[in-house]
């Protein structure tokens, strides 16, 4: 079982860097107190995110925050092996071998300015990973007490279950959305449910806002509707939808907008009537359930 307690709500910083806000030191500082403030105490990270650039001014803004350690949680994943000019890689690939997973924990500690990773992930799964080899890396960084919890991130379950016979997996950060609701039919939440593996969940809110298509023009009409009915924001409503699932899905939520950081602890109050949470599914689907 997991040692580690997430806020219901996970701010994501894949672009609070130079990815896309390119926040500054000071500007991160002032998000992490603004999460902080509106009970977001959780914050998802990647070593890639920022092309290897992120962490570092994360850190510099926790420092320059004042909040203690312990108030929040950090996660961090590794293995992507992106093409940037920080890293010497000729090709996209992953690495999960043990001292690269070691040492790249240990980088993020360094960039983040923290001794210890509430959770680690494993970014994608690989076909040359070594369970084993996994496992022992794990093992070893928990042992030196610089990680307290394990898990993966867009693994399946059949690959989750290769991982977990060597270690304990805890988590499993996967998609999953209105807009993409195959993790309840794939049996990926089933199986972490018999587990006890906590699911999150990236891009929470689909593709409702991103793409103008059948799809999304059905959902936005039905949560135009509910939006009146609840009196909650159609982002709200979204998140509560997946929330709502009893496997206990964590939205990992990237927003920076300061409306929006203060809007979305509403998701974890609010529950939809049944009948209202099948029909975000079916407008989804452009069907009635199966």
């Amino acid at each position: 079982m997991s040692k580690t307690t997430l806020s219901p709500i996970v701010a994501g910083t894949m672009n609070w860097g130079i990815w896309d806000k390119n926040l500054t030191a000071p500007e991160m500082a002032h998000i992490i107190l603004l999460c902080l403030e509106n009970g977001i105490s959780t914050f998802d990270h990647a070593d890639i995110y920022g092309s290897y650039t992120t962490e570092a001014t994360f850190g510099d803004g926790f420092l320059q925050s004042k909040i203690a350690r312990e108030k929040i949680q950090l996660i961090s994943k590794c293995g992507i092996q992106h093409i940037s000019p920080n890293r010497d890689n000729k090709i996209k690939h992953y690495n999960y071998d043990k001292d690269y997973i070691i040492w790249s924990a240990e980088n993020s500690l360094r960039n983040l300015k923290t001794d210890y990773l509430d959770v680690l992930l494993l970014h994608r799964p690989s076909p040359l990973m070594q369970p084993d080899e996994i496992a022992e890396a794990v093992e070893k960084l928990k042992s030196d007490g610089k990680i307290i919890d394990f898990g993966l991130s867009n693994f399946t379950a059949s690959q989750t279950e290769l991982i977990r016979q060597k270690t304990e997996v805890n988590y499993n950060q996967i998609q999953f959305s209105a807009t993409h609701f195959e993790p309840m039919l794939d049996g990926s939440l089933d199986y972490m449910q018999l587990h006890h593996i906590k699911p999150m969940s990236w891009n929470p809110l689909g593709n409702v806002f991103r793409e103008d298509n059948e799809q999304t023009r059905r959902l936005k009409k039905l949560l135009a509707k509910l939006v009146d009915k609840y009196h909650y924001g159609a982002d709200t409503l979204l998140l509560a939808w997946i929330m709502q699932h009893p496997a206990g899905v964590v939205p990992v939520a990237g927003t920076v907008n300061v409306a929006r950081i203060q809007a979305l602890m509403k998701a974890v109050e609010l529950k939809l009537d049944r009948e209202d949470w099948f029909a975000i599914w079916a407008e989804s689907m452009g069907t009635d359930v199966p």
